[in-house]
């Protein structure tokens, strides 16, 4: 009795059988359609009515206000992080008035807009001119740079107190045990084992909130300080020629893409010990 030892060769799998064409891929087909004429118009006019004149008259302007753009983002995101920790630490304490004293100021600056908190600080204390003079403040508020800084500032502290409190009580209630049994302090243990993880954590949503500031700085323009949309509001009052703001797009649209890809190989950087 003989047995056959040829293996069957590897043949190619059967041909997926077609898919229904819906109506629903019919109206998938027509919108993408619609969407790619768009982008193409858009594209041709920009192309044809190009003005390198004007690009190179308003080019550095544009740099300058991208710089305070950037300045103002770095500056208030850092300052907010250094008030957002005794603002996650007053949410969590057990002090029922200073636990409700940091979710009232997180409440508000988390539910109203942030024009509406910059227009009350640079409308709303220029109020008070009179006041702010006799203390010897009024040197401060009269700046509309001091304000959006001050107004940032308190708004993306109450964001990353948040983003902070719940990454603090993510981390498992063993580590704190762990610690302990080590005998180690309870501020060696925040600083030393539950902080860094916390930051883990929290380091997406914080990317998140600094995206978000970058695309809000824009309001600022407002209230008269030259950032990028201000020195763009600047260009087309004098041009009157869309193509300002299409240029102030792709710099936010740049902007925003670099930060996305920096985070996300910050993000890779930081957990790889956690990937398998």
């Amino acid at each position: 009795m003989s047995v056959v030892t040829t293996l069957i060769p590897p043949q190619a799998p059967p041909p997926a059988p077609p898919r229904p064409y819906t109506l629903s891929r019919f109206f998938g087909s027509v919108a993408l359609g619609i969407w790619l004429a768009l982008a193409v118009g858009i594209f041709l006019t920009v192309v044809n009515g190009w003005d390198p004149d004007k690009f190179a008259k308003y080019g550095p302007s544009y740099l300058s206000g991208l710089g305070v753009t950037l300045l103002l983002v770095a500056v208030s995101i850092s300052l907010g992080a250094v008030v957002s920790l005794p603002l996650a630490f007053a949410r969590m304490s057990n002090n029922k008035i200073l636990s409700w004293l940091a979710y009232a100021y997180v409440y508000f600056f988390r539910g109203t807009p942030l024009l509406t908190q910059l227009f009350l600080v640079y409308y709303g204390l220029g109020s008070f001119s009179a006041e702010l003079k006799a203390i010897g403040l009024w040197g401060f508020f009269r700046d509309a740079w001091n304000c959006a800084l001050l107004t940032f500032t308190l708004n993306t502290a109450a964001y990353q107190a948040e983003i902070l409190r719940g990454a603090i009580e993510s981390v498992p209630r063993g580590q704190h045990e762990g610690a302990a049994s080590l005998g180690l302090s309870k501020r060696v243990t925040f600083f030393k084992i539950i902080l860094p993880q916390a930051l883990i954590v929290a380091l997406r949503p914080y990317g998140n909130e600094i995206i978000l500031m970058i695309k809000g700085s824009a309001i600022v323009a407002i209230v008269t300080v030259f950032d990028l949309m201000g020195e763009t509001r600047r260009a087309f009052s004098r041009t009157f020629d869309y193509q300002t703001y299409l240029w102030a797009a792709l710099l936010y649209l740049m902007i925003v893409e670099l930060m996305r890809n920096l985070w996300a190989w910050l993000e890779a950087r930081l957990t790889r010990h956690l990937k398998r």
